[in-house]
């Protein structure tokens, strides 16, 4: 189950990068372009989202039950915090990760509340592009293999 579960995890990252470089830059030209907000931007948001939400349940399971880097961690945590590749798996990537999706979903609602298209797009692209920095900052892309991962 870890390897399928990583499999995935590994591959919806490039959805969740795609939609989100995507979702980004329409937001910005739509607020910078006075563009109106229409139905396939929402729903650009919302796969955006929906792909974030699933990429975090992957990524929790794979974290609390699945994951034996993480529970070797969790046996003795004093020396995984010592271990940078210890510690980037056991808190640094799922903390980061946590804090981007959390800061994309505000962006999503204040979005869905603002009362004007310019307001809806420069909330999505403000918050989208803090969420997409955050955690690009937290891809482990110096890691070839991670990259494609295959099963």
């Amino acid at each position: 189950m870890f390897e399928i579960l990583q499999f995935a995890h590994s591959w919806l990252r490039w959805i969740v990068l795609i939609l989100g470089i995507y979702v980004v830059i329409k937001s910005f030209m739509g607020w910078k372009g006075n563009k109106v907000y229409e139905k396939t931007d929402n729903a650009l948001s919302g796969a955006f989202m929906g792909t974030l939400h699933l990429q975090l349940l992957i990524g929790l399971a794979l974290y609390f039950v699945y994951s034996p880097i993480v529970q070797g961690a969790f046996n003795d945590f004093g020396a995984a915090m010592k271990d940078g590749a210890i510690r980037y798996w056991a808190m640094e990537h799922i903390f980061v990760m946590i804090i981007a999706i959390v800061i994309a979903q505000i962006g999503r609602i204040k979005s869905k509340k603002a009362v004007t298209d310019a307001l809806k797009f420069k909330k999505a692209a403000i918050f989208y592009l803090i969420a997409l920095i955050l955690m690009l900052s937290r891809i482990p892309f110096g890691e070839a293999e991670r990259l494609f991962r295959g099963l």
